[in-house]
């Protein structure tokens, strides 16, 4: 069993680095910032892969139920904003008291960055916050309806099929759709293998993320997430073209440590 939860967290680990980093390459090395249509991508790609792995048994669906369907309808447009601001932000930026010391460091952090980064970009850091508040809110809708109905595999079937929806047609009238055409790297096979292991890589990391909270206690769950983002930033700082000043790398040494208290809090709790 533990030799299983170890495997289990490791696959999440490099689902979590791979998916990062390669949106973050498409985003902002290749500079694709048309998020209709990026994300509209990987979750119809992330959609495909569920209702294939659903049909093959692999997984159980269980959304037929209208009303079931309507009660998590918010939660679907909240991770559509999710995503949306997260792709806008990540292509222009780089209840105990340990909890509330780690919100407090972590809340620190954040303010503090903006005013101490060399590569400050102001609509990424309003796309940064739009993406915040949409996790915040979906977090609290995802807590008020639990017990739910919907597993955590049907709620995420209903967002990716709620987002290829909204998605699709928001694309003609943010621009998208036709200002693509002039992407420069729209015939090269780098972006296309790319986008290609975005899609898959985010379905993969979902799937991984849903097995690590249905086998681990939340305390370890959280030291693995944990985990994976200091792989992630420590990576994406010496891959990607970020200017590091004693500020800025205070600012994240800081939120380090208010993720590292969280992740106290939640093995102390549990």
């Amino acid at each position: 069993m533990c030799v299983r939860r170890s495997l289990v967290g490791l696959t999440f680990c490099t689902c979590y680095l791979a998916s990062y980093l390669t949106n973050k390459y498409v985003l902002s090395v290749l500079k694709f910032t048309y998020p209709t249509l990026f994300q509209g991508w990987q979750t119809l790609i992330g959609g495909l892969l569920l209702h294939v792995s659903w049909k093959l048994g692999w997984v159980e669906i269980n959304s037929s139920s209208r009303s079931h369907v309507l009660v998590w309808l918010p939660a679907s447009v909240l991770f559509v904003g999710i995503i949306y601001a997260g792709s806008r932000a990540l292509s222009r930026l780089k209840t105990s008291p340990a909890k509330i010391c780690s919100a407090l460091l972590l809340l620190a952090a954040a303010g503090c960055l903006p005013f101490n980064d060399s590569q400050f970009n102001p609509d990424g850091y309003f796309w940064a916050i739009i993406h915040l508040l949409c996790v915040g809110a979906y977090k609290i809708l995802q807590k008020s309806q639990k017990p739910s109905a919907l597993s955590d595999i049907d709620q995420q079937y209903l967002n990716y099929i709620f987002s290829v929806v909204l998605l699709a047609f928001a694309s003609h009238p943010t621009g998208d759709l036709f200002s693509v055409l002039d992407f420069p790297f729209l015939y090269f096979y780098r972006f296309h293998g790319s986008c290609c292991a975005s899609g898959f890589l985010g379905f993969f990391l979902m799937f991984s993320t849903v097995k690590l909270k249905n086998l681990l206690a939340p305390g370890q769950c959280a030291a693995w997430i944990f985990f994976a983002k200091i792989i992630t930033a420590g990576l994406s700082i010496l891959l990607f073209d970020a200017i590091l000043t004693s500020a800025t790398t205070g600012c994240l040494l800081l939120g380090a440590l208010g993720e590292a208290l969280l992740v106290f809090s939640e093995r102390k709790s549990s």
